[in-house]
């Protein structure tokens, strides 16, 4: 394999998140001081080693720095969609990795449940298509994928179900009650054929990060996890994209192996992005775990659930059980993984962790420890 000059180039030195829930009294600014804070604190680094700055969901980077009382020397506001997790911490590891910052928090901060974000109606990019909401796209897209393959509505159970048992697993989940392969059956049609357990948790919270060198990461608090290695694909069709991004996702999958100097194989647990459990599936494919629509059975006989499957997955329940947090939590967790912090849902021995996003900007991040 060829080296990329990014490989291993930054860290993950700190990590911080927030309860999940509703907390009205609580803003964005706020959310993501406290996660920025316990991040500070998990990693042993003050406010003032702070050069550089990413905030998501935060309306202002300005006032955000000025609250925290930090001048960073290099500053950016991403956008609001879940897409723009993993590329922050890209432009994070492009921001160490040519010294235009030694040490950079991303900070994400979300009141969406307090605020009553629904992610539908009116606006946003589906409207002009005649779709309601994110979740009417994505019935649609799982359409085609089930007119096409065979796939069923039951398969996405399979998924909805590990997640959960996953979270009940995690005190910091949001929704810790068993469900069964029936409860997911018998859930009611948001739109057809998505089902209520197969969509996201909108909650309040916020969850921090701290990127540095690997040179000044070995002298923190905390185990280094290294940003071994990232491939992305943006699309530029903003119609409901019927293959799934199926094309995008494949030539992510012919780069990011390459760029972290690692294997599928090596890979020992996934994270992906599930706003809505069909994206699970679509991930699983587009990088090469299973064939094209072979998920629906891939997922089946607890593939993706801990000490049962070859690939535990969402171990913290994901965007479906734990909170949407938009990636950001999702990255967390790999983190924790790696450093073997995550008690009764440990995936043993970990030492890559590969985070995957099915999205307009398709993504994929290696993580791994020494």
């Amino acid at each position: 394999m060829s080296s990329s000059p990014l490989r291993d180039a930054a860290c993950m030195a700190g990590i911080g998140t927030t309860a999940y829930g509703s907390f009205p009294d609580n803003d964005t600014y706020g959310l993501g001081a406290e996660a920025l804070l316990a991040a500070l604190d998990d990693c042993g680094l003050e406010l003032a080693d702070i050069d550089g700055l990413i905030v998501n969901r935060i309306p202002s980077y300005e006032r955000f720095a000025e609250m925290m009382g930090i001048s960073p020397r290099f500053c950016l506001q991403t956008d609001s969609p879940g897409r723009y997790s993993a590329v922050s911490l890209m432009l994070a590891t492009q921001a160490i990795a040519t010294g235009a910052a030694e040490v950079v928090a991303l900070v994400y901060g979300n009141n969406g449940r307090s605020n009553r974000v629904f992610y539908g109606g009116g606006e946003g990019e589906w409207a002009p298509w005649g779709m309601s909401s994110p979740g009417a796209s994505h019935a649609m897209q799982f359409q085609a994928h089930m007119a096409r393959f065979g796939t069923r509505s039951e398969d996405l159970g399979h998924v909805s179900v590990a997640f959960r048992k996953h979270a009940r697993l995690n005190p910091q989940a949001v929704m810790r009650k068993p469900i069964t392969l029936e409860d997911h059956d018998s859930s009611r049609f948001i739109c057809e054929p998505l089902r209520l357990l197969d969509y996201c948790l909108i909650n309040d919270g916020g969850v921090a990060w701290i990127v540095t060198t690997p040179e000044r990461a070995k002298d923190l608090r905390k185990k280094p996890v290294y940003v071994s290695g990232y491939a992305r694909q943006d699309v530029y069709e903003s119609t409901p994209r019927l293959d799934c991004w199926y094309p995008e996702l494949k030539r992510i999958e012919a780069r990011v192996y390459e760029n972290a100097g690692i294997g599928r194989d090596e890979i020992d647990g996934l994270m992906i992005y599930d706003n809505f459990s069909p994206t699970v599936l679509f991930a699983l494919e587009g990088l090469g775990f299973c064939g094209q629509g072979e998920a629906g059975d891939f997922v089946k006989d607890g593939t993706l659930e801990l000490g049962r499957g070859r690939w535990p997955t969402n171990t913290s329940g994901g965007h479906l059980s734990e909170s949407y947090m938009q990636g950001w939590a999702l990255i967390a967790e790999a983190v924790r993984q790696l450093r073997g912090e995550c008690g009764e849902r440990q995936i043993p021995d970990a030492r890559a962790i590969q985070f995957i996003a099915a999205t307009p900007i398709s993504s994929s991040i290696i993580f791994r420890r020494d």
